[in-house]
């Protein structure tokens, strides 16, 4: 087949026309013959089975039935009208249901004429189908019918123009006529027999016009296959790219700053966890190539030693390195505490935020152009033109998934080779996420804890045991311990939230009565001064109980705190459980989570409660929270984007993702270039999807 053919304007397809082409682009994003033919069905109707009226069971399922209509009358009700027809086959009868459109099907229903009937089945006092899609038995057997019918993906507005389903198959059918739907063949003809995968014109006929469940499955295979076959391809070919063309600074020397810190200053034994990230890191800067590498670990791993090591090890090769995070608080928090464990080395820390004035920022840049600035820490202010380094080695990226690709590129062109990347984060990564997202980078993970830290202890509470919890509570504050006491916080109700946290502070001080009991309260509408008093009497340990909204997620260490309390913890996502949670722990002593909730669940929130209970583990807890929400929201908008998939789900199609990395791996291995015969069509494939931005653009 022509390939052009595909990128005509949807606008010539027959049955299309002007104002269907319009609302088919704006709503669909389909452009041309090539798009609506990558539109794939969400999902399927089962029609390879009909059904007798006696067979049907009381489980509204969707069912095919072939038979009479004996009989039409008009019942009035409350509202309107209904119409009900008597349907019958040889085995029983049922009730054909209408409670719109009654002049139509009076003047075009033919009685006592066979029918296939399709639809959802109700049951009271017997079987009812309301509005069923109908088809004359002689018309249904001439037709080219799909037995596995196809959902298209919709929208309300292309329902009410009246582009339903049965417009878009005709338009799918119209599409494969004047197409003569015949396609190269994307996959080499090694994979094709290895995996025993079908054709590719096999798998898109019969992905819209599936004959079967196993040939469905086939084509689905297939398709998924493909689809995260060629972005792991594109991820492992940048990076073997990267590696071998980006020069980056040997950093071959281990000197006094990072030998002195090690020995003497060092204010913990580091984690064997800690160590092993560590050699990785010295692996990378060691050679010629440039590092990108992604550090994860969870709250209170250890991850900022790590980085600091790492600038040290800058240092000692006459570099500078800088540290980059999304928020003010952060920075000031790594710029606290780096100052704290380099003041008794000689070197030069500075802080360069949105609110550092003209005068000092002129001095900053001075001692950045000179080479005097060691190491600089900072928002996205350290990404300006005027930013200008001496020699910049190391750049240290915190929480990445805030910053956008292209501030990340600016860090690179502040010298002549690129600086060595480490992009840390707190928020554990599903590795399948990883894969996909990260698969040009390197990874590490930090997976233990620091020793001496216990886990904590979870448990799920109903509100009828809250005279329980106030009693253990009690216990603790007795034992000398502190306790936080949280509720949630959503834009929407900010009214009621705030009731139900002065609600809750009145409740709890009642039962913590002074002076027996000192207690702090933070929410949204106080104001930053008075905030911090609250905080900060808290963290002197001169009041015992800290009644806030989700506030404190972020950056509060208290370690003598070992009860955090979560009220309505249904209303959380997982990842901000697992933050919260990651408040206490922080000191020698056990320390408990308590989940508060009413008895009025939903199913996620069940798996999210239960999950919590079960692990402390992140990654464990961030591969749930992704089947939950889905790639999109875990990774914010920011990143959405790259993972906009047409038929693979991350999630679900886990193995069909290992398996096309593996296979990536392996053919890449064997012929980087991909310049061998047997492997001509993936390098054909691969350039015409430099081309094009959307995979499934080139794909076929």
């Amino acid at each position: 087949m022509n390939p052009s053919i595909l990128q005509t304007p949807i606008d010539y397809l027959k049955g299309v026309g002007p104002s269907r082409a319009t609302l088919l682009r704006s709503e669909l994003g389909v452009h041309t013959y090539q798009d609506l033919i990558n539109l794939f069905p969400n999902r399927y109707l089962d029609k390879t089975q009909y059904y007798k009226i006696n067979q049907l069971q009381k489980n509204s399922a969707e069912v095919q039935v072939i038979g009479k209509i004996v009989h039409l009358k008009t019942v009035e009700q409350k509202r309107g009208k209904r119409l009900v027809a008597k349907f019958v086959d040889e085995t029983g009868e049922m009730e054909l249901v209408w409670f719109r459109g009654h002049k139509w099907i009076r003047e075009n229903i033919k009685i006592n004429t066979p029918y296939v009937i399709f639809g959802k089945t109700k049951y009271y006092n017997g079987f009812s189908m309301p509005h069923p899609d109908m088809e004359l038995l002689s018309e249904h057997q001439q037709n080219l019918r799909v037995a596995m019918q196809p959902i298209y993906p919709s929208t309300e507005k292309l329902s009410n123009k009246g582009i339903t389903n049965r417009v878009m198959s005709k338009m799918m059918q119209q599409l494969f006529v004047e197409t003569k739907a015949r396609f190269y063949d994307t996959l080499s003809q090694e994979i094709l027999e290895e995996l025993k995968l079908i054709s590719k014109s096999e798998a898109v006929f019969n992905i819209h016009f599936p004959k079967n469940q196993e040939l469905l499955a086939k084509a689905q295979y297939r398709l998924k296959f493909e689809e995260l076959f060629y972005i792991q391809l594109q991820l492992i070919t940048k990076k073997l790219i990267r590696k071998q063309k980006i020069k980056g600074f040997p950093f071959p020397v281990v000197g006094e700053y990072f030998t002195n810190f090690y020995k003497n200053h060092l204010p913990f034994e580091l984690t064997n966890a800690q160590k092993r990230v560590i050699k990785e890191i010295r692996n990378d800067i060691g050679s010629s190539a440039q590092m990108n590498r992604l550090l994860q670990g969870d709250v209170g791993s250890g991850k900022t030693i790590v980085g600091l090591m790492t600038m040290l090890l800058a240092i000692d090769n006459g570099f500078q390195a800088c540290l980059m995070a999304p928020t003010a608080i952060l920075a000031n928090q790594h710029y606290q505490g780096i100052v704290e464990l380099t003041k008794d080395l000689d070197i030069n820390v500075i802080l360069l935020m949105g609110s550092t004035t003209t005068k000092q920022r002129r001095e900053i840049h001075a001692e950045l152009e000179e080479g005097s600035l060691h190491i600089l820490i900072g928002t996205h202010a350290v990404l300006e033109d005027k930013v200008v380094f001496k020699n910049l080695g190391l750049a240290i990226i915190d929480e990445q998934h805030r910053f956008g690709v292209a501030q990340r590129s600016k860090l690179w062109h502040k010298n002549t080779y690129p600086p060595h990347i480490l992009v840390m984060t707190a928020t554990p990564i599903p590795r399948t996420l990883a894969m996909s997202l990260y698969g040009d980078l390197d990874i590490s993970v930090i997976d233990e804890l620091p020793p001496g830290r216990k886990a904590i202890k979870t448990v799920h509470r109903y509100d009828s045991n809250r005279l329980k919890v106030f009693k253990f509570i009690a216990e603790e504050i007795q034992k000398g311990r502190q306790v936080y006491i949280v509720y949630p916080l959503i834009q929407e109700s900010e009214a009621m939230d705030y009731k139900d946290l002065m609600d809750g502070y009145e409740s709890i001080a009642r039962s913590f009565p002074a002076p027996d009991y000192q207690i702090s309260i933070v929410h949204g509408k106080m104001k930053p001064a008075d905030k911090d008093y609250e905080m900060d009497r808290f963290v002197k340990g001169e009041t015992q109980i800290m009644v806030a909204t989700t506030v404190i997620e972020v950056g509060v260490n208290v370690p003598n705190a070992s009860v955090m309390i979560i009220e309505s913890a249904e209303r959380f996502g997982l990842s901000q459980l697992h933050q919260l949670r990651g408040r206490v722990g922080r000191g020698a002593e056990q320390s408990f989570c308590i989940l508060m909730t009413s008895f009025k669940l939903s199913a996620d929130s069940k798996t999210r409660l239960e999950t919590m209970v079960r692990t402390n583990d992140g990654f464990d807890i961030a591969e749930v929270d992704l089947k939950l929400r889905g790639p999109g929201d875990i990774m914010g908008t920011q990143q959405s984007g790259v993972l906009v998939l047409k038929i693979a789900d991350i999630v679900k199609d886990n193995e069909i993702l290992k398996t096309a990395r593996h296979y990536a791996m392996k053919i890449l291995k064997e012929d980087p270039s991909l310049s061998m015969d047997k492997n001509k069509v993936l390098l054909y494939t691969y350039q015409q999807m430099a081309k094009h931005k959307n995979i499934w653009n080139y794909i076929s």
